[in-house]
């Protein structure tokens, strides 16, 4: 069963064009919180979570896209990232760090698909997000093209209309008795 902060707005909403009282798109906040001026530094359309839920497909779009600058745009500033093999980063720089190399080698004909398990409201403007993440790579990976199934908890706070993950942990689904990955049906 889904559980989610009451926003009058159908699930999942990708915001876009929204403008706050002021004139200012969400985007133009983000880029305000993150210290970015230079609109060059965006490769693409970035993805802007009005909903907890959207976090996911967002997540998702920026993997698929390969876009590392459109990942990082989903997190705070200081956000904190524990990748599948447990290594532990903080902040916007540091995740990109960490997956912008992977994506111009093994990864980079990978994509992902991620299913929204639930969402916690924990207070008000604060949540805890569940999915399903599903990462299929292709023969640019060392061990060949093969899937791997994740379990993603994210914590998402909202600032004004955009929601943004403050801490995210990605587990691999494994056999406690192997520990070799299994995939979920």
């Amino acid at each position: 069963m889904m559980h989610s902060p009451s926003i009058d707005r159908p699930w999942p909403y990708v915001a876009t064009t929204r403008k706050n009282l002021f004139g200012s798109s969400p985007r133009a906040l983000r880029d305000q919180e993150v210290g970015r001026t230079n609109k060059t530094e965006v490769k693409s359309d970035m993805t802007e979570i009005t909903r907890p839920e959207a976090a996911a497909e967002g997540f998702q779009a920026a993997w698929n896209a390969h876009d590392m600058t459109a990942l990082g745009a989903l997190f705070h500033e200081d956000a904190t990232f524990v990748n599948r093999f447990g290594h532990l980063v903080r902040g916007i720089d540091e995740i990109i760090a960490l997956h912008a190399p992977i994506h111009q080698t093994i990864y980079r004909d990978s994509t992902l698909a991620n299913e929204v398990i639930d969402v916690i409201a924990i207070g008000d403007g604060v949540a805890v997000l569940h999915f399903w993440s599903r990462l299929t790579v292709g023969s640019t990976h060392p061990a060949g093209p093969h899937s791997v199934d994740t379990l993603i908890q994210a914590v998402l706070t909202r600032h004004e209309e955009l929601w943004l993950i403050k801490a995210l942990e990605n587990v691999t689904l494994t056999n406690p008795r192997t520990g070799e990955p299994i995939l979920r049906k």
